[in-house]
């Protein structure tokens, strides 16, 4: 379907328009046009313009204003303070605008065919390791944008770098050899291993093979010889290494199950899958000069990256023994990436905490030339998760906050509001336990997502599932009660009425639904999800003003009225549910 033109475009054509009739010497300068609080659109660009010209802004302004002629769209056109335009559109331009949206199976969001390939790095928990806290947030921000910029056009390669290798593999592979029946499985009956009984074996194995490796000098050494066999590639070491990491993904899959997140296993690349490349990659980067031997270590060195002595740090790409450190990992995946998944954007959602890290490592790869003008790479820093009292999330005892039980505790709490409602409703059991499970996950992934990425945020969850203020669920319950309206419409159905006369309630839910498509867009360019999640408050509270000033069903509107106020109601409902969806979020129509 052709692009659907929103009402910032329209506009801005009307204002091009005028300033070419009124200035053909300015025919290509931009207008400036932005919505505003004091009319629905403001265009600065005259300001600009009258310096260019050395004119009087406020008399090219009106020069302007008188050239553009008289039409459907423009309802009034203010000159005020030195030369600004406040714009009013007409009523009937909105309701057309939207109509045209509403036709639109993708709510006139533009579907780039060409747009680039972005390979998005996210959701990295670690072999053999419970998930905590910590790794809430890559997860949720990361999905939210594999599926905003999958919307868009964009192609997405998703990439869970989990943390598979290293020196602890030689203790638990050790201990696994020396006590084989330390991961079989209890399930019975041929039942399949919950992640829980698979993260119980993993914690019980790492427990014991740690307390024999810190009293046991003798299983130390073999278990150090055991690393030199992984990384020699010995097969039966292998073997027995991809065990930790079978039995760590049936764990990682429930807890994503929970998060109602679709990790595929191909998508699932450690930091294994570039052991290959690492020994070219370092002699890349030396016989290129990019790095050098110091003191036995290959390394790349920077102006402005120095230690507290003053001395220059620089990033290590290969340890003087010869091991290989994160940097060697990290530049080979995106040799990978650039090279072989052929992206033109990297995206890298890890906690701010590693931003140095990463700098270096950007900055090393287009010194190698495998990033520059045409290929990008960003990292989405992200802040920390804190408790109610605005310190580190933790336990009462201290201890990091295992993710599953926080998200049991999210559902626990969300279920028990859905069941106060139930009874209204008529929920059945089976609705009340299947929408405790939406709002509870929603709830979590809203709070995330709607505080700015880079930001640390408190986990409150009395907070999170309550039906008043800034959460999902008061989005949820928006969205349920206008699908709700539709069962009492009896034989009026939505209808878009340009001729009518809009309340000023419905004017703003009106002329806030036209911003769909640019907020979409601004939280695919800017990789700012938080964007969408105050676009999509505002819309709920502006259908809840809507629906509070404008009945739709009682008292009953004339017809025509009843239908153009039902057409807005399923507009609305259609962008929050599109844009939930955008989140990674359920919108259940009863709740």
């Amino acid at each position: 379907m052709a692009s659907v033109p929103s009402l910032a475009s329209t506009v801005q054509q009307r204002l091009a328009d005028g300033l070419s009739a009124a200035l053909p010497d300015a025919a290509s300068a931009d207008p400036l046009l932005r919505r505003s609080d004091r009319a629905d659109f403001q265009a600065n660009g005259i300001l600009a313009l009258a310096k260019q010209l050395k004119g009087n802004p406020r008399e090219l302004a009106t020069k302007v204003v008188e050239a553009i002629p008289a039409n459907d769209v423009l309802k009034e056109i203010e000159v005020s303070g030195p030369g600004f335009l406040n714009i009013t559109v007409t009523d009937r331009a909105i309701v057309e605008t939207l109509a045209a949206r509403a036709a639109d199976a993708r709510l006139g969001v533009p579907f780039s065919e060409s747009a680039g390939t972005t390979v998005i790095d996210y959701a990295q928990p670690n072999v053999a390791k419970e998930m905590h806290v910590g790794h809430l947030r890559s997860a949720v921000i990361g999905a939210a944008m594999v599926e905003i910029l999958e919307f868009t056009g964009e192609t997405v390669v998703r990439r869970h770098h989990i943390g598979d290798w290293g020196t602890q593999f030689g203790m638990l592979i050790q201990y696994l050899i020396e006590h084989p029946h330390e991961l079989d499985h209890k399930a019975e009956d041929g039942a399949e291993v919950s992640g829980e009984e698979a993260m119980s074996n993993l914690n019980r194995l790492y427990k014991a093979s740690r307390a024999l490796f810190d009293s046991d000098e003798e299983f130390k050494t073999r278990a150090r010889a055991r690393v030199v066999d992984l990384q020699a590639g010995d097969e039966e070491t292998l073997a027995l290494w991809q065990r930790f990491v079978d039995e760590s993904k049936i764990y990682f899959y429930s807890v994503f199950d929970k998060l109602d997140m679709d990790i595929r296993d191909g998508d699932v690349v450690g930091e294994s899958g570039y052991n290959d490349m690492l020994t070219e990659t370092c002699r890349i980067l030396e016989e290129s000069g990019v790095a050098v031997r110091s003191e036995g270590a290959l390394c790349v060195f920077f102006d402005d990256v120095k230690g507290p002595d003053g001395n220059p740090t620089p990033l290590i790409v290969q340890k003087s023994d010869g091991g290989f450190g994160y940097a060697a990992t990290d530049l080979s995946a995106i040799r990978d990436r650039v090279q072989n998944l052929k992206a033109t954007s990297l995206l890298y959602v890890v906690d701010a905490r590693q931003s140095l890290h990463f700098k270096m490592v950007f900055e090393t790869a287009r010194r190698a030339g495998w990033l520059n003008d045409e290929v990008k790479a960003v990292q989405l820093a992200f802040g920390t998760v804190l408790g109610k009292d605005g310190k580190p999330f933790k336990t009462r005892e201290g201890e990091t906050v295992r993710l599953v039980d926080l998200l049991d505790e999210a559902v626990d709490r969300a279920t028990a509001v859905v069941r106060e409602k139930a009874e209204k409703v008529g929920l059945s059991e089976t609705e009340i336990v299947e929408n405790g499970q939406y709002v509870g996950i929603g709830a979590v992934k809203y709070a995330d997502l709607s505080t700015s990425a880079a930001r640390d945020y408190k986990f409150d969850l009395d907070q999170m599932v309550s039906l008043n203020g800034d959460t999902s669920v008061y989005l949820q319950y928006a969205y349920a009660r206008i699908k709700s309206i539709f069962g009492k419409a009896g034989d009026r159905t939505p209808a878009a009425h340009p001729e009518l006369e809009l309340a000023p309630a419905e004017r703003a839910l009106g002329l806030h639904l036209d911003r769909f498509a640019e907020t979409v867009s601004e939280a695919a360019t800017e990789y700012a999800p938080h964007k969408l999640t105050a676009y999509l408050y505002q819309l709920a509270s502006l259908y809840t003003t809507f629906y509070d000033q404008c009945p739709v069903i009682k008292p009953e509107p004339a017809r025509e009225v009843a239908e153009n106020r039902l057409f807005l109601c399923d507009l609305t409902a259609r962008t929050l549910h599109q844009g939930m969806a955008l989140l990674g979020i359920r919108t259940p129509e009863r709740l």
